[in-house]
């Protein structure tokens, strides 16, 4: 019999980071007087997000062993006729799942937070930022309803304006946090277009209300077309993950944000806002299993997201935008997983990818401590002789992500592949053969990093730029020169944290979440309409076995054709590259330049954005409403009022003139008329 969850445990989680993040930011900033030090602010909010992880853990472990619950309401805000606007909690094994990836992979950045921004001078702001994106990303995971699924959607994307554009006396931190709220905000004019139409058409704001209407729903047109309205419910939501999740062509805020601090990267990348859309989908699974013309539209979409963005990170030479175009392709495969309708694959990635990824991030961000503060891999070599935690650390992330067997990354990276391939939608060729090139593009771009960071000749004492970092200077007061140094405790525990569940976490669940009964009842399949997670079932029977069989699979020897050429052009023939560069040189510049996408961006859509905006205000606003309308209103009644002057002028002589005049006309009138 299942149990009930404890409504005030589950209100402790959000709000213990969130009174952190208050604490903080008001008695810890300029905006509350600095009454407290750096060393109450970072405690308070590693308090707050270590109560809320511990909670979670708890939570977690009653719905796995207890088949606790909670579906309910927690405050009534408003009700509009007979539509109920509410805060309320639902957590089933997917919420609490996510509840304790988002807090664990916070905790570890809180506490890494501690070394990284030692010497920042927006040390107790920073701490009080992320605390509030941990409360943001946990109200959208815990929500029950679309109103605070919608809140919390919106409330990630205004943090991480802040973060991103943390260093705001940068020009480039500016540009990207703008660019990031911009570019989401068409992502949520879908988003919210398709909550719209859920309220209309089911008259509820609540999950379970409308999933139970989703049949009738699926029976309706979209009024005035030939579309089915499940069609455009579903493709208007997805339009929001593409936003939130940087999918193709939404995808270009996310390299950006790399101007935010490593630590926000490791959190926006790894197991917050990037995965509110992967999130999001398969929570709607009931509604998406619906409608095949969106799971192929999301098959699409994230197969050239996987392949197309995994180029991008060959050519990348800042250390942490490489780590930021494997996350965009890692969230390609997440969302090839969601439109094979293997949506238990999808979310097992996005935990796997939360741990390896926040780990690689804040390895990186470690490196570059390490390096002071030097980014370009072109400038480094040989690390590992100073930082092996560092190098080991990094070393374990970089086998996750590429999928090595018995690496966490590998159980869930290729059942995603396998997933594609077993899917029976038109698109699912074109996913397959995306995902599975992908493969290849990973280990090598990953690799080629690993290779130039910790390994080959030391080149650090060479970099032309060597006033190039994140904060401007030196924040550790080494000159750039010196050599590479292995950062504190607190900023090499978090990675070590990370680097278990990267080898561990997918062996662990593989069976339980893939094969088994943690997520009966909260993800819906039409199995017979969408038949790949079955018929994988078929072929695994155990994390030992699938493991043995990946080194016979061609994703294994895919990534490792990759680690060899990666070793082979970057140590043992260095020139290979510059030469590869300059005979393919159209499609290096295209490489280089995204695909343009920038460009296009911002010379056709937002230059005739500002061409239609000028015409609205020269043509509509000016000459049709101020000059038409309201000038041309007041000038025609001044006009008319001086002819009703000029009559009523008060001599006399005009009205007997005007009296003669009329009988003159009337007289003309009525002799022609009786003609």
């Amino acid at each position: 019999m299942s149990q009930t969850l404890s409504a005030a445990t589950l209100l402790a989680i959000p709000l213990a980071p969130l009174a952190g993040s208050l604490f903080a930011g008001i008695l810890g900033t300029a905006f509350g007087g600095n009454r407290i030090g750096r060393t109450a602010s970072h405690t308070a909010t590693i308090l707050g997000v270590a109560i809320a992880f511990v909670l979670s853990a708890m939570t977690l472990y009653s719905v796995v062993t207890e088949g606790a619950r909670f579906n309910q309401t927690i405050y009534e805000w408003m009700v509009v006729g007979g539509l109920k606007m509410e805060v309320g909690f639902l957590v089933d094994s997917l919420t609490a799942m996510m509840m304790c990836v988002v807090t664990f992979v916070s905790l570890m950045v809180h506490i890494y937070t501690i070394g990284y921004m030692a010497d920042d001078d927006g040390y107790d702001r920073f701490f009080s930022y992320i605390s509030l994106f941990t409360f943001s990303m946990l109200m959208l995971v815990m929500s029950n309803n679309f109103l605070q699924l919608f809140f919390g959607w919106e409330a990630v994307g205004l943090v991480s304006y802040l973060l991103i554009g943390f260093w705001f006396k940068k020009p480039s931190a500016i540009f990207a946090n703008m660019k990031a709220f911009l570019v989401n905000r068409v992502g949520d004019f879908g988003f919210i277009l398709g909550i719209g139409l859920i309220v209309a058409y089911s008259g509820s704001l609540n999950y379970a209300e409308v999933f139970a209407k989703s049949g009738e729903l699926s029976a309706l047109h979209f009024p005035g077309t030939d579309w089915m309205l499940m069609s455009v419910i579903c493709i208007c939501l997805f339009i929001g993950a593409m936003g939130k999740s940087a999918q193709f062509p939404l995808h270009v805020w996310l390299p950006d944000s790399m101007e935010g601090p490593t630590p926000i990267s490791a959190l926006i990348h790894a197991a917050t806002m990037v995965t509110a859309g992967i999130f999001m989908v398969t929570r709607m699974s009931p509604l998406f299993e619906l409608s095949d013309t969106a799971l192929n539209f999301i098959l699409v979409i994230g197969a050239i997201t996987a392949l197309f963005m995994g180029f991008l990170g060959i050519i990348q030479n800042d250390i942490k935008r490489v780590v930021a175009y494997s996350t965009l392709s890692q969230l390609g495969y997440m969302t090839v997983a969601l439109g094979a309708s293997a949506y238990s694959a999808a979310v097992f990635h996005l935990m796997t990818h939360a741990f390896f990824k926040a780990l690689l991030f804040l390895a990186a961000g470690s490196v570059i401590i390490g390096m002071h503060h030097n980014q370009d891999i072109r400038w480094m070599g040989n690390v590992r002789k100073y930082m092996p935690i560092t190098w080991v650390t990094f070393l374990v992330g970089s086998l996750a992500l590429i999928g090595t067997p018995f690496f966490s990354g590998f159980y869930s990276k290729d059942s995603i592949i396998e997933a594609a391939h077993a899917s029976h939608l038109p698109a699912a060729g074109f996913a397959y053969f995306s995902v599975l090139a992908g493969v290849f593009i990973t280990a090598f771009y990953s690799f080629r990093l690993y290779f130039l960071v910790f390994h080959g000749p030391e080149r650090y004492d060479q970099n032309p730029d060597a006033h190039h970092d994140e904060h401007h200077h030196d924040d550790h007061g080494h000159g750039h020169d010196a050599k590479p140094h292995e950062t504190p405790w607190v900023v090499w525990l978090p990675l070590v944290l990370l680097a278990i569940p990267s080898v561990v976490i997918g062996a662990m669940t593989l069976m339980p979440m893939l094969f088994g009964d943690f997520f009966k009842g909260v993800i819906h399949v039409d199995a017979a309409r969408h038949p790949a997670m079955a018929e994988l079932a078929e072929s695994i029977h155990g994390w030992v076995g699938m493991a043995v069989h990946g080194f016979t699979a061609a994703p294994f020897w895919l990534a490792l054709a990759g680690v060899v050429v990666a070793w082979y052009m970057y140590l043992i023939n260095p020139a290979l590259p510059a030469r590869i560069q300059g005979m393919a040189q159209p499609l290096y510049k295209l490489l280089e330049n995204k695909y343009y996408m920038d460009w296009i961006y911002e010379n056709i859509f937002a230059r005739g954005a500002v061409l239609l905006g000028r015409g609205f205000w020269k043509g509509g606003d000016r000459a049709l409403i101020d000059g038409a309308v309201v000038n041309g209103s007041w000038k025609l009644v001044g006009w008319v009022s001086g002819v009703v002057r000029w009559l009523q002028s008060g001599y006399l002589y005009h009205y007997a003139l005007a009296m003669i005049l009329g009988i003159f006309v009337l007289m003309t009138y009525f002799v022609w008329l009786n003609k």
